[in-house]
C-alpha cells in the first residue's frame, strides 16, 4: 500500500517561505499524476495544486496562483511545493497525494481529493501575522 511522506512543513511569519517535499519509495512519480492538499482548521481538505503524470500546465487553486509551485524530479521520486509570500490564511496540515494515470488527465483543470490516493500523516504549516 502506497504512502505519501510529507516533510519540510514550519512556522513562519507572514510573507515568509516554506519548500514542502514528499516522497514514496514505492511509487514512480513520472507514471502517476501528483497533488498537494491542505486541511485548514475547521474546514474540508482541499486542492492546492496539481500536477499530471505528463508533466503539463499544473493546475492550482486561486487563492495560491502567483505564490505557490509545484514541481517534481521524478528520478528522485519527490514532489515539491515552493510557497512564497506565505499568509496566515495559508496555516493548516498539508498533505501530497498520486493519482492514476489516465488519457483524461494529460493536463489537471481540478485538483479533488476523491481523486487520489496514498495520503500520508502530512507536514503543518504555520503563519504568523
Amino acid at each position: 500500500q502506497v504512502q505519501m511522506v510529507e516533510s519540510g512543513g514550519g512556522l513562519v511569519q507572514t510573507g515568509g517561505s516554506l519548500r514542502l517535499s514528499c516522497t514514496a519509495s514505492e511509487l514512480a512519480f513520472g507514471d502517476v499524476s501528483m497533488g498537494w492538499f491542505r486541511q485548514l482548521p475547521g474546514k474540508e481538505r482541499e486542492g492546492v495544486s496539481c500536477i499530471s503524470w505528463s508533466g503539463r500546465e499544473p493546475y492550482y487553486t486561486d487563492s495560491v496562483k502567483g505564490r505557490f509551485t509545484i514541481s517534481r524530479d521524478t528520478a528522485k521520486n519527490t514532489l515539491f511545493l515552493q510557497m512564497n509570500d506565505l499568509k496566515p490564511e495559508d496555516t493548516g496540515m498539508y498533505y501530497c497525494a498520486a493519482r492514476k494515470r489516465s488519457h483524461l488527465t494529460v493536463v489537471l483543470t481540478s485538483c479533488n481529493t476523491y481523486d487520489y490516493y496514498g495520503w500520508g500523516q502530512g507536514t503543518q504549516v504555520t503563519v504568523s501575522s
